[in-house]
């Protein structure tokens, strides 16, 4: 399959995507005002969304290791737009955690960043770093591009309109897997790897753990702003509409930062990014922490939406380079679905917090901490040149 052509499908896959799911960050305060639930109500399925999600990923992220990515694409995509087109008509709290938190968190783990990372690092072992950084970029531009459309139109179409509008832009992907990816199996010879560790010793070996509890970290980072940067900058005076804007201008300063961190993980490896990453993080959950004025939230967004997807593209990195490529696609969704789960934490935990204190400051303090953590341990996955785990994946290493 043409390198442009599996780097173009798995962009449109993320853009399509990942617009879907910051959505539900756009939406959050007036769905919730409209239906006179509590934060926690719609924050319950948002974390059930991500723990169903994850599960999703790391299952497809095994099947990955064995079929086409064409029948993976597309029955995450119709499932996941049949789950998200159906919000639309919610009107209990038991609705969203059903068609959010189960049908469409499966479809849009299953059409997710490990199925899309593991055809393209195949696909182009040499630069995978920036490769995967390019087709992950699709996340932020629909992130940027939807958010904003969807920002601006919100007042005029309500918020069920909304998920009509991202149900049939699940649809329209379903004619391009037929057409583009044809017969996308993996390499036998990536299969059967020679010098690649088993599943079950990589998982046992105490870099496996300290790359797991970092990603569990950034996902309680993640997935606690996305959901509620917009309800908190409204919260504190800035207008909805600029609120809105500014969840679409993270997706522009992710796409920065997880660009910069792909093309740089190609030189120096996966660590190094991460490290910045979760210090740009300690940086603005500080300033968050202390000041609440309009400039400061938009300097949080705007920063942290840099650091964002930076450690996207390095998961399937951080797994060659430690474990080879056998079991790319199973370890890839094992990380990544601690990743999600715990992003399901920190979006329900931000929503408890807030309905119990009456604002986001406890989480912004306990976040900061964590990134902290998170930076240490970036620090310490770095890996010499001559390390032992380097040669289970030298025969696709850039």
């Amino acid at each position: 399959m043409p390198v442009a052509l599996v780097i173009a499908v798995g962009f449109v896959v993320l853009f399509v995507g990942g617009g879907a799911r910051f959505a539900i960050g756009l939406i959050f305060k007036p769905m919730v005002e409209e239906l006179g639930w509590a934060r926690g109500e719609l924050g319950l399925a948002v974390g059930v969304y991500f723990v169903v999600s994850a599960f999703a990923t790391f299952v497809a992220g095994r099947l990955a290791d064995r079929m086409d990515a064409r029948a993976l694409l597309a029955a995450g995509t119709l499932l996941g737009g049949v789950g998200i087109g159906l919000m639309g008509l919610v009107a209990a709290p038991w609705h969203a955690v059903l068609l959010y938190g189960v049908i469409f968190a499966v479809g849009n783990g299953t059409a997710s960043l490990t199925t899309v990372g593991v055809m393209v690092t195949r696909s182009v072992p040499r630069r995978a770093g920036l490769a995967n950084a390019a087709v992950i970029s699709g996340t932020s531009f629909g992130q940027l591009v939807m958010i904003a459309a969807l920002a601006a139109a919100l007042a005029g179409i309500g918020w069920r309109a909304v998920f009509v509008w991202l149900a049939a832009a699940h649809l329209l992907l379903l004619p391009l897997f037929a057409r583009a990816l044809p017969g996308a199996r993996p390499p036998a010879a990536a299969s059967a790897q020679d010098g690649a560790l088993s599943l079950g010793a990589a998982t046992r070996a105490p870099r496996f753990w300290l790359l797991v509890v970092m990603y569990a970290i950034c996902g309680l980072d993640d997935f606690f702003v996305a959901t509620h940067v917009v309800a908190f900058a409204q919260d504190r005076g800035v207008g909805a509409l600029f609120a809105g804007n500014l969840l679409a201008l993270m997706g522009l300063t992710a796409l920065v930062g997880v660009l910069t961190a792909g093309a740089l993980s190609d030189r120096t490896g996966p660590a190094l990014g991460a490290a910045i990453a979760f210090a740009a993080r300690i940086a603005v959950f500080g300033l968050v922490a202390l000041d609440q004025s309009p400039l400061s939230i938009a300097i949080f967004a705007l920063v942290f939406g840099a650091s964002f997807l930076v450690t996207a593209p390095l998961t399937v990195l951080f797994v060659r380079e430690s474990f080879g490529t056998r079991h790319l696609g199973a370890l890839t969704g094992l990380v990544t679905m601690v990743h999600q789960i715990f992003g399901g934490i920190g979006a329900y935990a931000g929503a408890l917090v807030f309905d119990y204190r009456g604002s986001y400051d406890a989480a912004f303090i306990a976040l900061l901490f964590a990134s902290t953590i998170g930076f240490v341990l970036a620090l310490l996955l770095r890996t010499p040149k001559s390390a032992p785990t380097s040669s289970a994946s030298s025969g696709s290493s850039p």
